[in-house]
Order: structure tokens, then sequence, then C-alpha cells
């Protein structure tokens, strides 16, 4: 007679439980990456539209009123599109904020009020503001 080998349903169960405490250990180290690559993504957009709005402002003489404005115009010396595709949402699916004139005397102020939307907040609710 031949035996089919195979696995036991406590050797099952053993493995299971192994990779239940090692997802368990690394799960949480893993998620708390993602939040902090938001912010970075976050800035790494903030730098795109700030080297856009500076071409914009050679073309034009000012910052544009939108960042809409870096997409179409039918001003005359408008020389886009400035960016290569429509303005994208934040990390966290919401438009970017975006003042002219910034605070501080800056011109303009690209900020994005992170996961929950609102000004101020801790951690990932916290506001990102590009400088």
């Amino acid at each position: 007679m031949k035996r089919n080998k195979g696995f036991s349903l406590m050797e099952l169960m053993i493995v299971l439980i192994i990779l239940g405490l090692l997802g368990s250990l690394v799960a949480p180290k893993l998620f708390s990456k993602v939040s902090s690559s938001k912010v970075k993504t976050a800035v790494a957009q903030m730098q795109m539209f700030e080297t856009a709005i500076d071409t914009y402002r050679l073309d034009m003489g000012t910052v544009p009123p939108t960042l809409d404005a870096l997409r179409s115009s039918d001003q005359a010396s408008w020389d886009g599109p400035y960016l290569p595709k429509d303005i994208p949402l934040d990390p966290w699916g919401k438009p970017y904020i975006y003042k002219v004139p910034g605070e501080n005397g800056s011109p303009y102020l690209i900020m994005s009020y992170g996961l929950d939307g609102q000004p101020g907040g801790e951690d990932e609710n916290a506001d990102v503001i590009h400088k």
C-alpha cells in the first residue's frame, strides 16, 4: 500500500500561528511607513507645482491666480501648459490649498491639510506646507 504524504492539521495550524505572529510584528511598522510616504509624496508634488509656478511667473510676470492656470489660459503671453498632466489631488484625495498672496509676504502658499482635511492636527492629520 502507498501512503499519501502531506501535512497534518496540527502542522498546518502551527505554521499559521507562526505566520500570524510574524504579521502582527511586521504590519505596524509597514503601516507607519505608509503615512510618512504620503507626506513625502505631498512635498514632492508641491515642489513640482513650485517649479511650474516659477516658470509661469517668468513668462507672465506674476504668479497664477489658481493652480488650474498652469494647465490652460487665454492670456497673450501664456506659454504653457506648465504641468504635463491635470492638477493631482493630494495623497489623501483632497485638492491642494493654493493661496495668492501667501503668508509673511510670500507671493503664494501651497499646502495640504493632511488626512482629516482640516487645518492643524498631528501625525497624519498635520498640515503639509511647502516653503
